[in-house]
């Protein structure tokens, strides 16, 4: 499963930006859609998308914003994602007593569909460049640092105009690692319902081994409905059905949310990538999956309660591994050494170019050294526990919200501050087992790596033992009750200065030491790499234009390919597989799982055209954050659903290759027959289908 919000969510992830940029391959590309490539559509293809068409695409397709992509498929708000994008909210709606993971869901009556504690759906309704007025809040200013803190209150300031002008998210986005800025408007939807997926067996068919492979067997699909005012939306911009769905050898686009990539970066920054960040990454992730199924062999009301935590680590663990071997692969190194070097040379041609820019890749990798013996500090400081970091987002934000909004911490600028509220004010249930088993691996891993007289770690155990003062925070905080968080916003910093919650006083006695870590992190390295940054975006128009693309940042883009197979195990992997494949497979394991049928897949053997196409693969460019993106054809009809790379795609953060790279997706009609045969969704593949 295609993952997201992981690399985002390292405290780190802002040294580890990007630099040059090299001749893009046909198929290649995560294109904004102010950018699109034209040139090579028309080239290859003979198609000519118009603005129209582009435009459509872009309205129909939605981001969500727990981690993943998803579309418009219907006049009345029906949302078409991944069950693996929906998986969190269906285990936030779970009970022990009604496991919806293992059960599924079909909502039969509009009244039937259940909503979504926390969830929040981005469409993309404006973009401007902001790029001469971001950099030219910098320039002539020699010290770095302030440098950096007027960028970043000029970024503030225009998303602060954009909200009060029209009341849309507003975001302004870092394209070509400060090289262009953009401001992002998004209509944002908060009430949305869920009203199919299936079980999470049918949709994840073969488990952790077959992730990040092809053929597949998965319908990895799921519905929400989307409702403003406290009525379905109606829209005009969805995707109509392909019921024909993908065929071998079609042109297909691809519009989604990759997360990040790093295709961008400089030599140096992937080598401290390869050294010294990927593998704390999979120490730490094999710690916490070897926790969680501890903890899940207990029984199954605790094997329930991780069970989305042991898909998410053991889902990311697959991608970092990947990533470590890809960084590790002679010829893959050998390419990013000699692109950059052709760059570099490109640059030194010209001296006006050399003058402006070409000192930038000695500065980036004079910071990354400096970056190395933080790596270990800024990583291991961390509890994973959902209360702390509520907690702490309590502490800051009533602090932050009273400074001007310039200098405010990033997350707590006054544009952002509803989207955070919504998620701080979630009523999804928050179970003190887990949390107590995370905070205390977390927390035993920091005194590990760190010391037991780390200061993070100090200031929230207090001298205590881990398992002691875990226990303590957990049971005696009132957190878990967003009633209580809900007053200490209100209350302002007097409340939360004046309260006893166990939780919150450590997240006070943590709070200057965060702030100082980002301090650190914002004038002494931000501060050098973002310049150096934006010279080599300058210098990657300069040389290349803007036939190039930019890293993925979480934001809409469009790809494209064809439907079509591969190379793999001495043999050829097919465009797309049917049911029969998905019997076949579960019949040569004697049905045991992870490879084991349903009970509506064993009863509906009868029943399905075992022929219909399930599964397919297309040459598509995609990353984490494109699950659950739309895949449609030459008249914009949806005929399939992204949900995964093959396991050649995981070199895709650093390098695409056409010839083996795959995008793996569901079948439109795959779906409408899943609907009707295993499901009696008629009513629902209808609605698909233009027939409601």
């Amino acid at each position: 499963m295609l993952p997201h919000s992981f690399r985002n969510a390292l405290l780190l992830a802002a040294a580890m930006l990007l630099a040059s940029s090299s001749v893009i391959h046909a198929e290649e590309g995560m294109w904004t859609f102010d950018n699109p490539p034209l040139k090579e559509l028309a080239a290859k293809y003979n198609f000519h998308p118009t603005q129209a068409w582009l435009d459509h695409l872009r309205l129909s397709s939605v981001r969500l914003n727990d981690g993943g992509s998803g579309s418009f498929v219907s006049p009345d708000g029906l949302l078409l994602t991944n069950h693996h994008v929906a998986r969190g909210q269906l285990q936030k709606n779970s009970t022990a007593e009604r496991d919806y993971l293992s059960t599924g869901f079909y909502a039969a009556t509009p009244a039937e569909e259940m909503k979504s504690p926390d969830l929040e759906v981005n469409v993309l309704v404006g973009m401007q460049d902001v790029t001469a007025r971001v950099q030219g809040a910098a320039k002539g200013i020699a010290d770095e640092a302030r440098a950096l803190k007027d960028r970043d209150a000029e970024i503030a300031a225009i998303e602060k105009e954009s909200k009060d002008k029209t009341g849309l998210r507003s975001d302004v986005v870092s394209l070509y690692h400060g090289g262009e800025y953009w401001l992002y408007q998004y209509k944002a939807y908060t009430d949305v319902r869920l009203v199919f997926a299936p079980e999470q067996q049918a949709a994840f068919f073969g488990g952790d081994p077959d992730n990040f492979t092809y053929p597949r067997y998965d319908l990895d699909m799921a519905l929400f409905r989307v409702y403003e005012n406290g009525k379905p939306l109606h829209t005009d911009n969805y995707l109509k059905w392909s019921a024909k769905g993908a065929q071998p050898g079609e042109l297909i686009f691809i519009s989604g949310n990759p997360g990040s990539t790093s295709r961008a970066d400089t030599v140096a920054q992937l080598m401290v990538e390869r050294d010294v960040v990927e593998p704390a990454i999979i120490e730490y992730l094999k710690r916490r999956i070897a926790a969680a199924q501890q903890f899940a062999a207990q029984g199954p009301e605790q094997a329930r309660l991780v069970g989305s935590t042991i898909f998410s680590l053991q889902n990311g663990l697959k991608v970092y591994v990947g990533r470590s071997e890809a960084l590790a692969d002679k010829a893959i190194m050998a390419k990013k050494e000699a692109d950059e070097a052709d760059f570099r040379k490109k640059v030194a041609a010209n001296p006006e170019w050399q003058k402006e820019c070409g000192g930038a890749w000695d500065t980036i990798a004079r910071v990354e050294e400096q970056i190395k013996p933080q790596i270990k500090g800024q990583f291991f400081r961390r509890t994973d526990s959902q209360l702390f970091g509520i907690a702490l987002q309590i502490v800051q934000y009533v602090a932050e919200v009273k400074r001007p909004d310039g200098d405010r911490l990033p997350g707590y600028h006054d544009a952002q501050l509803e989207s955070l509220r919504f998620r701080l004010l979630s009523p999804a249930k928050i179970y003190p087992a887990t949390e107590k088993l995370y905070m205390t691996t977390a927390l035993d891993l920091a005194q590990e790596k760190l010391g037991k007289d780390d200061a993070y770690v100090q200031a929230i155990v207090q001298g205590d033992g881990v398992d002691q003062a875990v226990n303590s925070l957990v049971d005696g905080t009132k957190l878990a009750d967003a009633a209580a968080r809900n007053a200490l916003l209100e209350g302002g910093e007097t409340a939360v200065a004046a309260s006893t919650d166990p939780m919150i006083e450590a997240a006070r006695r943590v709070d200057p030491i965060v702030r100082e870590m980002n301090r650190h992190l914002r004038d002494t390295i931000s501060s050098v790499l973002t310049p150096a940054e934006e010279k080599l975006g300058k210098a990657s128009f300069l040389v290349y234009g803007k036939d190039v693309y930019p890293d993925a940042t979480f934001t809409p883009r469009l790809s494209y390919g064809t439907v079509k197979g591969y190379p793999y195990n001495g043999t050829i992997a097919p465009p797309f597989t049917t049911f029969y494949g998905l019997y076949d497979r579960a019949a040569s394991f004697s049905n045991k799982p992870p490879f084991d049928l349903t009970p509506k897949e064993a009863a509906g053997l009868g029943k399905l055209d075992l022929s219909t196409p399930l599964d397919f693969v297309s040459t598509g460019d995609i990353i984490g954050g494109n699950s659950g993106s739309p895949v449609v054809n030459r008249e914009g009809e949806l005929v399939g659903l992204i949900f995964d790379g093959n396991i050649e795609s995981l070199a895709g953060d650093f390098v695409y290759d056409g010839e083996k790279n795959r995008a793996v997706a569901v079948h439109s009609a795959g779906m409408i027959e899943g609907l009707r045969k295993l499901y009696d969704a008629g009513a629902l593949a209808d609605e698909l289908k233009g027939k409601k």
